[in-house]
């Protein structure tokens, strides 16, 4: 079965400035993506990751480098016809209602009108806007803008689904809900290649993630592969003992109500503050060992780059 998405030795140059110098954006870049896998390309801004995703739809050309979609050439028709992309910033016709928005695009796909019905109605349940199917797009929040988004990028019933920080701006709630509707297609067979900063969120739902920094992929895998289940420290909340008792045993990093937040480094150490809590009649009301995560991994990898 061929790769949904595959990118070999990727280039490209941009000429930036008044008196044009050229500047080097993607130096190199080569991954491939499974079908069916929700697969994030991380980096911090400027890294490069809209232009790949312009390079993979054929917005820009890149200097050199090969693409393939589906096993098939990446501006050719039949693997357009087969991806939705939802850009960092889409513009809206912000007086049409979602229903109507949604009728305009998908008669760019020569849909018959009870087609487009029907789609749009499963769309807007798929995410969660089916109660405002007539609400003008100028009244919607950021989260719902998303998500109609999101809807308009799946009206061809795309096999690769390209999302440029899906996630930006929006509050916890609407990070889920966008989180809710890419797992659901995942489920539904589809393939997701989403980019993002926001490292949390890819951490609950991505399979395989590539950390791209100034243009070159420094890291790529399984998170299982990538992240250490090494314990880097264990972070004890306890009361009942004296700050200064617990000097030399670890790093006291908030004392709030009578409770004080230890990070212990030393796994020996771990068995004497629990000692010591006993010994003074005191209460432990959490113990967490901490292990590496995609953040720490992240920080690593654009700190040595």
């Amino acid at each position: 079965m061929a790769a949904a998405l595959n990118i070999e030795d990727l280039h490209k140059t941009f000429s930036l400035g008044f008196i044009p110098k050229k500047k080097k954006i993607l130096k190199g870049i080569s991954l491939s993506v499974n079908q069916g896998e929700i697969f994030g390309y991380l980096g911090p801004n400027g890294s490069g990751k809209t232009t790949t995703i312009k390079c993979i739809l054929g917005l820009i050309f890149p200097d050199q480098g090969k693409i393939e979609l589906f096993g098939h050439p990446y501006l050719s028709l039949r693997a357009k016809a087969r991806t939705g992309f939802l850009p960092e910033n889409p513009y809206f016709y912000d007086h049409l209602t979602a229903s109507e928005f949604l009728d305009f695009y998908s008669q760019l796909f020569s849909m018959k009108k009870k087609e487009r019905e029907d789609k749009i109605k499963y769309l807007l349940h798929m995410v969660g806007l089916e109660q405002s199917s007539d609400l003008q797009l100028r009244k919607f929040s950021r989260g719902m803008l998303q998500r109609i988004g999101l809807a308009q990028a799946l009206l061809n019933d795309p096999s690769l689904v390209l999302l440029d920080e899906p996630l930006g701006g929006l509050d916890p709630l609407g990070r889920k809900e966008i989180r809710d509707v890419i797992v659901k297609l995942k489920e539904e067979g589809k393939t997701v290649f989403l980019s993002s900063h926001i490292l949390q969120d890819i951490e609950m739902i991505c399979d395989r993630v590539a950390i791209l920094v100034n243009g070159e992929i420094v890291n790529q895998g399984t998170l299982k592969d990538l992240i250490s289940e090494k314990i880097l420290f264990t972070e004890i909340e306890l009361s009942g003992v004296e700050e200064k008792e617990l000097k030399n045993l670890g790093e006291s990093l908030t004392e709030k109500a009578g409770r004080i937040l230890l990070r212990v480094f030393e796994e020996e150490n771990v068995e004497k503050v629990l000692e010591l809590v006993q010994s003074r009649k005191g209460k432990v009301h959490s113990l967490i060992p901490r292990t590496e995560t995609l953040e720490d991994l992240f920080v690593g990898m654009v700190k040595q780059g």
